[in-house]
């Protein structure tokens, strides 16, 4: 049966791009083209991404990717998931009269994460030089790019941020002086100057490619990148979400000390189907654990997203992301039960608390008879919110919702990335003048209650929301695809992939399908508010489906018909016709899949 799309699934034997940009497609695209394979075009359009999508991510941000190497016929997941500063401690934060991590400025950086991973995947599967993979963003920066609708609704709404607390970030974003206008043309010269930079350092560094890729992250760690980060930190403080000024607590050393890592995906097998994700260091897992409740349930007879379909994820959900709340943090400073917790047991006795009736419950298991933990601290959905908070983009009313980049590529090769890009987006913190871009705030996803999963340790990974995913199909490399969202991203994933595997749709009909996710556990963003049984729907979802649900208990929110979801994908046949294929999402006027 037709289903109506708004664009098709693209289907060619070449290589295909996918992303939440048609700029940063087409870049990827011309890389594959000029006989770069899916790295190199992943790590060119990543960068690109930071360009012409700054409320989204940036350079200062974060990087998790999971890959699919042809030649090494395994899938790895690459950390680019920076750490909190040595002296952050949760006695540095309360000493400061701070019960919560600011939600902006210089309190809640990390470690810049984003350049490590790229040129990590890079040295370790790509092909091409440094200097190549910057080009386009180069040009970009330098030349300028069309400001997207949302960047200047995005720029609106801290504009009084900018002009009477950040000045720095006010000089690159209203250059005249005035927010931006939809269409007009935004530069950052000063970001170009930073990427030639670095260009040039790997360039004329002697030796192997990979010498020359180790010349520019040295730039970046160790180098004037490093050395600007470190006294814009000690040198300056600035307003954040708490009102007051602060000053930051990365130093030289931080850089210096950290490196992106290659680490052993989780996966989990469910219908034919192996789903691969980072570890618990980000909510990824939680995708994994879904799957385990659902794989007890009959979806297809359930009927796709009627309301015992909707029902049943729903509930599923809320379960998962308990056991998020409960357990999940860096495995370097915790113990995750990651393994009990995707138990065929655990997963039955989990089961049987989804009822006929929605939850209002935040029920976090015992995996091995662990008592879980919680916060005893997070606010609840009143709790008070601050211009440019949280979340990277804006909503009309001031507010913050979830988003970030993604993009997805295959190539001819067999080998497949899925990437999800994000923090340091514009109104995160202030511009550091000589770099072109600001830090991020993946820090606020601490807790600065001690004995938590997730609680502050110097040196620590913030549990982050970032969240690419693959799957492999009977044994083979199959697809890449995810979305921007913050806490959303592991449901609408989810909810995608069940659209494949249990409606039989097609990528571009899955991405189009609408869509629905829970708010009913605690944000990982600032203000880490709350909404127990809180659903939000798209509108185009059967108004007597949500009836049905609002009849079940569900505090149902409608929200407009293309509101929700940011999903891109790739695939490749694992056998006959052997081709690939690509899909995007419509929503937001600005995601694009290109290919051949």
């Amino acid at each position: 049966m037709s289903v109506f799309t708004t664009r098709p699934e693209l289907t060619g034997d070449f290589g295909m791009v996918a992303s939440t940009h048609w700029l940063a497609s087409a870049a990827g695209m011309s890389v594959l083209e000029r006989g770069g394979n899916a790295f190199d075009a992943a790590v060119t359009a990543g960068f690109v991404l930071q360009v012409v999508e700054p409320h989204l991510n940036g350079p200062g941000g974060d990087l998790p990717i999971l890959v699919w190497s042809a030649s090494d016929e395994r899938a790895t997941a690459v950390c680019g998931q920076g750490t909190a500063p040595a002296a952050a401690t949760i006695e540095h934060y309360t000493g400061l009269g701070l019960d919560l991590v600011p939600g902006t400025g210089l309190l809640a950086a990390t470690v810049p994460g984003a350049f490590g991973a790229w040129l990590l995947m890079l040295e370790r599967w790509g092909t091409w030089a440094v200097e190549d993979v910057l080009e386009p963003a180069i040009a970009y920066a330098e030349n300028g790019f069309p400001a997207l609708e949302r960047i200047s609704t995005t720029i609106g709404a801290v504009e009084r941020t900018f002009t009477e607390d950040w000045p720095t970030s006010a000089e690159v974003w209203m250059p005249d002086g005035r927010v931006p206008a939809p269409g007009s043309r935004l530069r950052n010269p000063a970001l170009a100057a930073t990427y030639r930079r670095i260009a040039a350092a790997s360039r004329a560094a002697s030796g192997t490619r990979e010498t020359r890729i180790a010349a520019a992250r040295d730039a970046w760690y160790r180098g004037f990148v490093a050395e600007a980060i470190a006294r814009f930190c000690a040198e300056t403080a600035w307003r954040d979400t708490s009102g007051r000024r602060h000053g930051g607590l990365l130093t030289g050393d931080d850089l210096d000390g950290w490196q992106a890592t290659a680490e052993e995906p989780l996966g989990y097998d469910y219908h034919g189907y192996r789903v691969l994700k980072t570890g618990p260091w980000g909510q990824g897992p939680v995708f994994l654990q879904q799957l385990a409740l659902l794989s007890g349930f009959d979806l297809d007879a359930a009927g796709h997203l009627s309301a015992d379909y909707v029902h049943t994820v729903t509930e599923v959900a809320k379960l998962a992301f308990a056991d998020r709340e409960a357990w999940y943090g860096d495995p370097a400073y915790t113990k995750v039960p990651m393994e009990s917790l995707l138990l065929p047991g655990y997963n039955d006795e989990r089961r049987r608390l989804v009822g006929a009736e929605a939850s209002f419950a935040l029920r976090p298991g015992a995996p091995d008879g662990r008592e879980p933990v919680l916060s005893v601290t997070a606010p609840g959905p009143d709790a008070p919110i601050g211009e440019g908070v949280g979340e990277p983009t804006v909503r009309g009313d001031g507010r913050v919702d979830g988003d970030t980049c993604h993009l997805d590529v295959a190539d001819r090769y067999g080998n497949l990335v899925s990437a999800t890009p994000s923090g340091g987006w514009l109104q995160s913190s202030p511009v550091i003048p000589e770099l072109g871009f600001c830090l991020g705030t993946r820090a606020q996803m601490f807790w600065l209650e001690p004995g938590l999963p997730a609680s502050l340790r110097p040196g620590s990974r913030p549990r982050t929301t970032l969240s690419p995913s693959l799957a492999l199909r009977d044994g083979s490399p199959w697809m890449a695809f995810g979305t921007p969202g913050g806490d959303q991203q592991d449901q609408w994933s989810l909810n995608f992939f069940l659209s494949v595997v249990h409606g039989g749709l097609n990528l571009q009909e899955a991405i189009d399908a609408p869509m629905f996710h829970s708010v009913h556990f605690p944000s990982s963003f600032y203000p880490r508010g709350a909404r127990p049984g809180g659903l939000v729907v798209e509108e185009r979802l059967d108004p007597e489906v949500v009836a049905e649900l609002r009849r079940r208990g569900h505090d149902v929110d409608v929200q407009g018909p293309w509101t929700l979801g940011r999903l891109s994908a790739v695939t490749r046949d694992p056998g006959e016709p052997g081709f690939l294929r690509a899909a995007a999402n419509p929503r937001g006027a600005q995601g694009y899949a290109v290919g051949r």
